[in-house]
């Protein structure tokens, strides 16, 4: 899994709060203050504003797909009805064994089977449908299975895809991400004009998409068929983007006690 953060945010500090605005209002010539009008600096009465510093993040991760899944067709016909089941059966024993062999796992192999008439003879399919997560695996055995049948076996091209709960997750990560990214801004912020940060006070998802896939237009213009694996791998890799913004509260820099 791939992750690409986002660099650009508006960053935007309010490190003073403005609270006597009233007694600039009252300034006469001179610069002195109605004496009716004169309010002492720090009243009890006038609210102390919340110092903040609003900070926006993104972030964009992507997920390869972590499954595959190929069909192995088999089929013959034959005018006696034992003949087409014992030339399909053989075949069937011996994909079976060589998956077998290479260590895949009974749930990730489904066998289907089907024999009907034609006419005045008989015919038996039968699909192997396999599933890879190791897409090496997938491949070496797809080519031994080409080599050792013949033409009767027809091998499909490898569908790609990702496990349920993939893109939930893929999106939780994303806005992680773009949170932190946030985090960090805020941070370098603070530490720049002599401040401490401190807790968040709002988090907000501004926005998220996700999409499928990163072929251009001339190769998504191809059939399927002609892609190569490493084509069908980025055609079905997943992405997801998401923007987040952020009110920290700022603290002064905490002085340091002096032990006597």
């Amino acid at each position: 899994m791939s992750i690409q953060q986002a660099s650009q945010s508006r960053v935007f500090v309010e490190l003073v709060p403005w609270t006597d605005r009233g007694r600039e209002n009252n300034l006469v010539s001179g610069g002195e203050s109605l004496p009716s009008l004169r309010r002492p600096l720090f009243s009890a009465h006038v609210p102390t504003s919340t110092r903040e510093v609003h900070v926006s993040g993104s972030a964009e991760v992507s997920a390869s797909p972590d499954r595959a899944q190929v069909a192995v067709r088999v089929s013959s016909t034959k005018e006696a009805a034992a003949e087409a089941k014992k030339s399909v059966c053989r075949r069937l024993d011996y994909i079976t064994q060589s998956l077998q062999q290479q260590g895949l796992q009974a749930e990730n192999v489904t066998v289907t089977k089907d024999f009907r008439r034609v006419e005045n003879a008989y015919h038996m399919e039968a699909e192997v449908c396999i599933t890879f997560t190791e897409f090496g695996k997938m491949q070496n055995m797809c080519n031994f299975l080409v080599e050792k049948l013949d033409s009767s076996v027809v091998i499909s091209q490898p569908q790609f895809y990702h496990t349920p709960g993939s893109v939930e997750n893929l999106r939780r990560q994303a806005c992680l991400v773009a949170v932190e990214n946030a985090w960090r801004k805020a941070q370098e912020v603070c530490n720049l004009v002599g401040q401490t940060l401190g807790k968040p006070l709002l988090i907000k998802e501004e926005e998220t998409k996700e999409w499928e896939g990163q072929i251009d237009d001339h190769q998504s213009s191809k059939l399927s068929s002609s892609l190569t694996v490493q084509q069908k791998i980025r055609s079905a890799t997943i992405h997801a983007a998401s923007k987040v913004f952020i009110t920290f509260e700022v603290k002064g820099k905490e002085k340091k006690k002096k032990h006597l």
